[in-house]
């Protein structure tokens, strides 16, 4: 599992940027108030169709000048607005408070920004988490991939469905799924490597803190939720992937070399 590079976080400096996904330095910002005055006290949308037809009649009737450049970035921004995405605009006003728990990331690579709620990214919405294994079964990578998307608002139920993924991962491999202790025992037995056996132990799966499958666990936070992405493929790669890459190997040699084989292989099995 490696652990070189961090996650996206509110206690890393740099982190692969949730919008263009380049590991890059963030700028972190507090979030402050302009409570809205006047006559108008709710939000305003500009009209960006209203504002380009402005400038074009600006430049038929002027034709320049730096009325119109100043103008043409009041079109720029109202365009930015109709995308419906946040971005940041420099601003001298003193504000009126401080808006807590809500911070701001801003990467130096794509200059865009990620908004979060105390410790949980809200802006932009993205899968997070390891990326499926390919050789996952079907009928568990829709918890495997719904665990991603909501992992960012919810690290304990990411962790309940990658606990349930983690106990039809084990039905699928021939093991009984009642009880995952068990279960990884056995699959050590058939070859899996202890240590992904002590990589559940450590997040909590199994052991005295366990849950039952699917269920959540108040202890629960985005690491372990993101540690326990790192395991469900670790279990596929060891007791789907490999023996599959070894078995394609294997059915290149010629048939009757593959007859040898297996008679030996059988012989060798004979108590």
């Amino acid at each position: 599992m490696d652990k070189s590079i961090p996650l996206a976080s509110v206690t890393e400096t740099a982190f692969p940027c949730p919008h263009c996904g380049a590991y890059a330095k963030q700028a972190w910002s507090k979030c402050y108030g302009d409570r809205i005055h006047g006559s108008s006290i709710v939000p305003f949308l500009p009209d960006v169709n209203q504002y380009r037809h402005q400038l074009n009649l600006m430049r038929v009737n002027r034709g320049g000048g730096d009325e119109i450049a100043a103008f043409q970035d009041v079109v720029t921004w109202a365009e930015r607005m109709d995308l419906s995405e946040p971005f940041v605009t420099p601003s001298n006003k003193a504000m009126d408070f401080e808006l807590d728990n809500l911070f701001v990331s801003e990467c130096f690579n794509c200059s865009k920004p990620a908004i979060w709620v105390h410790d949980r990214l809200l802006y932009p919405a993205v899968r997070s988490g390891a990326a499926p294994n390919a050789d996952l079964p079907e009928h568990i990578l829709q918890d495997y991939e719904e665990a991603r998307s909501i992992l960012n608002l919810s690290p304990r139920g990411a962790a309940a469905l990658l606990r349930l993924s983690v106990q039809k991962l084990c039905k699928h491999l021939g093991e009984k799924g009642d009880n995952i202790n068990d279960d990884i025992a056995s699959l050590i037995r058939k070859g899996l490597d202890p240590m992904i056996g002590e990589a559940l132990d450590a997040v909590r799966v199994i052991g005295n803190e366990a849950v039952h499958p699917g269920s959540m666990n108040l202890n629960d936070d985005r690491n372990t939720a993101a540690e326990l992405f790192d395991v469900v493929n670790a279990i596929v790669d060891y007791m789907i992937s490999r023996p599959k890459q070894l078995k394609a190997i294997y059915d290149r040699l010629p048939p009757e070399k593959r007859k040898s084989i297996d008679e030996r292989n059988s012989k060798a099995l004979k108590p």
